[in-house]
């Protein structure tokens, strides 16, 4: 069997220890945001901090709930994340099923696959972009932050290579009993694509959760920001006036400490996320990936 050969041993122990450090390497710069932001105020100042905080208090994150622009900038990628993936999966949903036709079926396929796949490999930049949002009327609003990344053309070829996995036979029987192909759609490959669903799903909310930039150059008023943009606009603030506002907490606190507080409650949601969609990553990507 291949897999008691010496060279499968020496390959899966090298990919072990490689996948070790990689996670290593992702998982201590948490736990040090995570030890700063419990820390007291001498010992982030004095970087004493490493991977276990020193003086533990949680005035960092008492002060990080109480300031109304975080909690107002976490509503606002709340609002964000909902319509993001609301809208994103129902395009890539209606998208998908169509182009994983054959050509007998859908005589325009190609042309559509092609229209598609240009768009992913080029696009009009930023400033094209600006501009339509702004001759939208779109500025400052939710939709400047959702329309312009609703069609995920990767998800989409993911999705639709889900769908070319599906026996025809089911087909064929809902086509047979009198079903159309909405409702094809909607009752046989809806239920049975739910693991390349949540995997794209998680995908999306990741991606919107996580998203700055657009927020950045689409939202003019700090009031509007999205989380994300909010934490890059606080991290790269050198003025420590917006963060701590009495002198009360100025003895208490560091510009550090609160950050980090900021940085790691941005991390919660997709930290809970993530398990519940976890199990369906394997089985969803590896048969989107799938080809005949």
């Amino acid at each position: 069997m291949y897999y008691k050969s010496k060279s499968y041993r020496i390959f899966a122990i090298c990919n072990t220890l490689l996948l070790a450090i990689l996670s290593i390497m992702c998982i201590l710069p948490m736990i040090h945001v995570l030890a700063v932001s419990f820390s007291g105020k001498a010992a982030v100042s004095g970087n004493l901090v490493n991977l276990w905080p020193i003086d533990f208090n949680l005035d960092a994150y008492r002060k990080t709930v109480a300031n109304p622009a975080f909690i107002n900038s976490i509503l606002v990628s709340v609002e964000r994340v909902v319509l993001g993936t609301t809208v994103g999966m129902l395009v890539i949903l209606v998208g998908a099923y169509p182009l994983s036709k054959e050509r007998n079926v859908f005589r325009f396929r190609s042309i559509f696959m092609w229209f598609f796949v240009f768009t992913m490999l080029f696009n009009g930049g930023i400033i094209p972009s600006y501009i339509l949002i702004t001759k939208l009327h779109l500025m400052n609003s939710i939709w400047a932050l959702v329309l312009p990344g609703a069609v995920s053309v990767f998800n989409m070829i993911m999705l639709m290579n889900f769908y070319r996995n599906v026996p025809k036979e089911l087909e064929e029987a809902s086509l047979i009993d009198g079903a159309n192909h909405l409702q094809t759609m909607w009752n046989v490959y809806l239920p049975i694509s739910m693991p390349a669903i949540a995997t794209l799903s998680l995908f999306t909310i990741v991606g919107h959760w996580n998203s700055w930039f657009d927020g950045l150059i689409y939202v003019t008023k700090p009031s509007n920001y999205p989380l994300a943009t909010y934490l890059q606009t606080i991290v790269v603030e050198k003025d420590l006036s917006k963060l701590i506002q009495s002198a009360n907490d100025m003895e208490k606190l560091t510009q550090r400490s609160i950050k980090a507080a900021q940085i790691f409650i941005a991390a919660v949601p997709v930290l809970i996320v993530y398990p519940f969609l976890q199990r369906h990553f394997v089985k969803g990507i590896v048969l989107g990936a799938v080809k005949e």
